[in-house]
């Protein structure tokens, strides 16, 4: 066999490989470790546990502060990174239940102490669960329901939009999809598995949507920012000098950008 045989050979072996392990890749719960007594730490925090085909998905309810009997809170539903975990968020998303926003964070099928292996099926089944479960409580509402995506988080809520309505989308330092991720380890797109095509996700969305990105980032180029913001007329982005696990370099900025969006788009009223 001559050079150009072997180094095809070689090729096909490693894209083996890497359809193989991708999802050791892209989902590395090898990495998260749960936090001891996180929710404790949050005694007006609810504890959901979803029944869903694969088994039980946990997830943290934060009701706004204060509750309003009288006027159901708007619902951010929260997908956090593909390292993190839930339980490394509560302090953060306390800025937005002093806005008058209830949060659900919705762990991922496999991660901590859910049930479950990490696919974009069970993900999607996971969040719709979740979102039915929550859209139905009295002091939510329903027309109010913001989906905010981190990294590939981006992925959980756009693909969650295709499937039930949301009043505006937040995404931050997230991909076009997991197939032009794919080009970066030279990787043909239909190899993968769970393409997460957010792109797409945006051009049938007709909501508003603000697409915070680090123009230095290196996991996920900025370009793919900038490639979602022109996906759709209702969007528009907001650039950070950083990269993406720095991003955004300043949270109390991040939460007035956010607050600037809601305003904006009706979710919360003052």
């Amino acid at each position: 066999m001559n050079i150009i045989g072997w180094a095809i050979v070689a090729y096909a072996v490693y894209c083996i490989i890497l359809f193989l392990l991708q999802r050791s890749v892209l989902f590395p719960t090898q990495y998260t470790q749960t936090v001891p007594g996180a929710a404790e730490r949050y005694p007006d925090m609810e504890i959901l546990w979803l029944d869903t085909g694969f088994g039980r998905v946990e997830s943290w309810f934060m009701p706004a502060d204060p509750v309003d009997e009288k006027r159901p809170s708007p619902l951010i539903i929260y997908a956090h990174g593909n390292a993190e975990l839930i339980d490394l968020w509560p302090h953060e998303f306390g800025n937005l239940t002093r806005m008058g926003v209830s949060v659900l964070l919705v762990e991922y099928p496999g991660y901590g102490r859910s049930a479950g292996s990490p696919s974009q099926k069970s993900i999607t089944e996971a969040f719709i669960r979740a979102y039915d479960e929550v859209v139905s409580r009295p002091d939510v509402d329903a027309s109010r329901v913001i989906l905010f995506g981190r990294s590939l988080g981006g992925g959980a809520v756009c693909a969650l939009s295709k499937h039930r309505p949301a009043k505006a989308i937040i995404l931050m330092s997230t991909f076009t999809s997991v197939r032009a991720m794919a080009k970066r380890y030279l990787a043909p797109g239909f190899l993968v598995r769970d393409p997460f095509d957010n792109r797409s996700a945006l051009e049938t969305y007709r909501g508003p949507v603000v697409i915070f990105h680090g123009k230095f980032d290196t996991v996920i180029s900025y370009a793919h920012g900038k490639s979602l913001s022109r996906s759709t007329q209702n969007a528009k982005l907001i650039t950070y000098q950083a990269g993406h696990n720095d991003c955004p370099p300043d949270w109390g900025l991040f939460w007035l950008d956010v607050k600037a969006f809601l305003l904006e788009t009706g979710s919360i009223r003052m």
